[in-house]
């Protein structure tokens, strides 16, 4: 019995390639019911900025063909999925949002881009992000302003926010992303999804140079932990390309969602250690604490902790973020994109302040990030996972650079001062978000999950176990979906 277009929209990644590798769906289906979706709803989202209705019934049409010849297609048969704008997909944009790179097109695929093509899922396009990343918002002068389904005239988050987007309003059931600060969290949060960033090397990174890839990771934006499970098998694996990817320690990221929490000791943080708890609206403190005994129905004790790590907002600043937009600094014409207002000057002074920062500041910043991962690690050699609210704020309008409450600070205060989700691209630890309800004004709130050293499969058990006593997919939607 072929699934109806209504149960399509809404069908996770799991399910799709489950009905599509038993013949009950054919992907030219799959593909129809879903270029409809974004053809009627993405005018309003802006959420894909590269988006080929042929092509898609190109690649539906030839996963046809394969099945049909009783070939296995891969664990993604049939998925519909997109790709950040910034990750590479041959012969397609690939200009970081940034207006002077208009018409670039990449010369390569990326190993997450390869590998999701091989494992049989079906590309619909490529989703808007900020200006090369910078920040947690979704504008820039080359494609405009993306939007969250949740409230139109709210931004998504980001920098994935084009992703979280498209997730979120059931353009895809799956998406990439990559998350640098909480590129990935923070528009999931916002947007009632799930986000996961894995540790550093556990998917191969070919979005920096390599001596700053330590902090940024490849992820994956989804409405279910097993979802995110299922593209964790697909897209983890060492590569030559990535120096630092992580070999194989044959984890089968679906298999270790199994099981309840029993004996495990799980920390909340409602302010991390670094005084957020002042800075968190109440609403989300109050949704993020009715989360907890979720946890202890669960098997899990909860007790209330935080790491004793020093305060790392100006170290990664300093040691981690400025330097890695130094380079840019001779990429493009600044003078003239600023005489002409395509560039936003919170990227320049980005870019400026890193390339005159001393060596002698990195250096320092460094020390303390040693420091802080230590403190992080001495933390969990007695914890599971450590939870904290992923942002401070539950959202704020798309015209706005950021949340008001912070006009007039620092540019570092304005970036990092309402997110919770830094400290974990510091240490190159997997963290995850995932939604614990709404606020009265109907925006989604989000819960993070931190775990150790390449604890990637303990996160994702939490989040299943959570997902479990709190299901969320199967009864939220945003109205503007």
């Amino acid at each position: 019995m072929r699934s109806t277009h209504a149960d399509l929209t809404w069908m996770s990644a799991t399910e799709i390639a489950r009905e599509v590798r038993a013949r009950r769906l054919r992907v030219s289906d799959i593909a129809e019911h879903f270029i409809e979706r974004i053809e009627r709803l993405n005018p309003a989202l802006n959420a894909f900025v590269v988006f080929d209705p042929a092509q898609v019934r190109a690649d539906a049409h030839r996963l046809d063909a394969a099945i049909d010849a009783g070939d296995d297609v891969g664990p993604l048969a049939g998925v519909p999925y997109s790709l950040k704008e910034s990750t590479a997909a041959r012969g397609l944009p690939h200009t970081g949002s940034m207006k002077p790179m208009e018409g670039h097109r990449a010369a390569h695929d990326a190993v997450v881009t390869q590998r999701l093509a091989a494992a049989g899922g079906l590309f619909m396009g490529k989703t808007n992000l900020p200006e090369n990343g910078y920040y947690c918002g979704t504008e820039n002068h080359l494609y405009g302003s993306t939007r969250n389904p949740w409230k139109l005239d709210h931004s998504p988050g980001g920098s994935s926010g084009g992703a979280s987007a498209s997730v979120a309003a059931g353009l895809t059931p799956v998406a990439d992303g990559s998350d640098g600060a909480g590129s990935i969290r923070v528009p999931a949060a916002m947007c009632g999804l799930v986000g996961f960033k894995p540790s550093t090397g556990r998917i191969p990174n070919e979005l920096l140079p390599y001596r700053h890839a330590t902090f940024i990771s490849h992820g994956i934006i989804s409405r279910s932990v097993a979802d995110v499970a299922l593209l964790l098998n697909v897209e983890s694996g060492p590569d030559a390309v990535d120096p630092l990817s992580l070999p194989s320690d044959g984890t089968d990221y679906v298999a270790a969602l199994e099981g309840d929490l029993s004996g495990w000791r799980i920390a909340w943080s409602p302010d991390l250690g670094i005084g957020a708890r002042d800075d968190t609206d109440p609403e989300i403190l109050a949704l993020c604490e009715a989360a907890l005994p979720a946890f202890e129905e669960r098997g899990a004790t909860i007790v209330e902790a935080s790491p004793e790590w020093p305060d790392p907002e100006e170290a990664f600043w300093n040691g981690v973020w400025l330097p890695a937009y130094a380079p840019d600094l001779g990429a493009y014409d600044w003078g003239g994109m600023r005489a002409s207002g395509t560039v936003d000057e919170e990227l320049w002074e980005i870019v400026s302040t890193g390339a005159a920062s001393n060596g002698d500041v990195v250096a320092a910043a460094e020390l303390v990030r040693g420091a802080f991962y230590r403190a992080f690690a001495a933390f969990m050699g007695s914890h599971d996972i450590l939870l904290s609210p992923t942002v401070r704020v539950p959202g704020y309008p798309a015209a706005h650079w950021g949340p008001s409450h912070l006009d007039g600070q620092t540019l570092r205060r304005r970036h990092l001062g309402w997110i919770n989700t830094y400290p974990f691209n510091f240490t190159g630890t997997p963290a995850a978000s995932v939604p614990v309800g709404l606020t009265a004004s109907g925006l989604p709130v989000g819960l993070q999950l931190a775990g150790g050293h390449l604890a990637d499969a303990r996160v994702l058990r939490a989040a299943a176990n959570f997902e479990a006593a709190h299901p969320w997919a199967a009864t939220h939607h945003p109205p503007h979906s």
